[in-house]
Formats: structure tokens, sequence, C-alpha cells
């Protein structure tokens, strides 16, 4: 069994203090480190640009697993790669030749990564699974932190098991939005691979202890 990963998502973390929060992540048991790019376009949000992204990336000492929420965002592959990303994912939504897109992202030597929205369904990415390295499931409305979780989620994540299981391909799942440690163990058993979890992770007592404690569940037995 792999091992199940934890990337917290700095979305959620204190911007006035983000070299402080990425030193934690960094000392923690996370995996990953979570980072949403938006434009205020596909998403009625604006978070971190290139330059924050190229600052992330001086401190951290783990994954960069970057995830577009843009319009049009075969614009900016070659320079993601250059700001370091190791993993980068691109919206179904926002992608009119998604093959095409993915190869992109593989021919700059990053893994490709496609999300999904809470009202898109995981049949769509039959064709292309193969080429997937992973796929992010929206659980919450993406552009903005400390939303509710969707609990149709848990149905998506067992068909999205099912496609890739029977086209036997290698690609992670990755449940972003609404994670905590109460619904953890469930999305692992539905299938899930990749946990993003910020306000949770973030706006606790002690992070070091929640993401020690959301790695030991999405791993318990």
């Amino acid at each position: 069994m792999n091992s199940k990963l934890i990337a917290p998502s700095l979305l959620a973390s204190d911007f006035a203090n983000l070299q402080r929060d990425i030193e934690m992540v960094n000392k923690s048991e996370a995996d990953w480190f979570h980072i949403d790019i938006m434009d205020g376009v596909f998403v009625p949000n604006i978070s971190f640009g290139m330059p924050v992204l190229q600052a992330i990336n001086k401190h951290a000492q783990k994954t960069l697993d970057v995830h577009l929420m843009i319009t049009d965002p075969d614009r900016y592959i070659k320079e993601f790669a250059n700001l370091g990303a190791d993993n980068l994912t691109v919206h179904f939504e926002a992608c009119t030749h998604l093959h095409k897109t993915l190869q992109s992202i593989k021919s700059e030597g990053m893994k490709a990564g496609v999300a999904i929205n809470p009202h898109t369904s995981v049949d769509l990415l039959k064709d292309v699974i193969k080429d997937i390295d992973l796929v992010i499931v929206m659980s919450v409305n993406p552009g903005f932190g400390g939303q509710s979780f969707i609990e149709n989620t848990y149905n998506k994540i067992q068909r999205l098991k099912e496609i890739i299981v029977t086209h036997n391909a290698p690609t992670l799942i990755e449940i972003d939005g609404g994670v905590t440690d109460e619904n953890a163990k469930k999305l692992v058993k539905a299938g899930a691979d990749v946990l993003v979890a910020g306000s949770f992770v973030f706006k606790a007592k002690d992070s070091l202890e929640t993401i020690k404690n959301l790695k030991k569940i999405a791993n318990s037995k």
C-alpha cells in the first residue's frame, strides 16, 4: 500500500509570515506544498502570482504541487517549470485541448495534473487518464478557502478509482477542499491518495501536530 500524502495549502497560511509557515511545513510530516494560483477570471478570487511562487520555492524543501485556477493555462507552462513547480495541475474546464496541455506540462519535466470542479463528471477524463499523473477532485467550489465539504465527493472518488484501475493508469487522486481529521479516513477509503488541507492546518493551535495526526489517520489501516 502506497503511503498517503498530505499537502498543506498555502492559500490558508499567514501571508505576512509566509516564510515562517513554509518552514513549519518543511519541519512537519507533510509531503507536498499545495499552491493555488488564481487569476480572478476562472475563479472569483486572486491569489499568488509568479513572484510569490518564486519566493516560496527559495524556502520550500518539499514537492511544489501547483494548482492553476486560471484561464488559458498553456501560456504559462514553461514559466511555472522555470519557477520550480514539480506538479502542475490545470482545470479540465479551462482547457480546450487537454491532451496537448498535458503533453506540454510533461515535456517541461513536471508531473501533469487535471483538476475537476464539483459539477464536472470524472467520466470525462476516461480518454486521457493514462496521460494524467494526478487528478484533483475539488470537494468545494474553487476560489476561496474555508468552505464546507461537498458530500458527493466520495462517489466521485470511487468512480474515478474504477476508471484508473480499469485503464491500469498510474494516476493519483488528490482531494482539495474541506479536508479535516473527521473525513480523512473516509476519503482514503474511497480511494484518495493525497489530501490537501488548508484552514484545518494553518488555523489550528498546533499546525505541526495537526499535520502529524492527519498523516497518521490517512495511513492507518
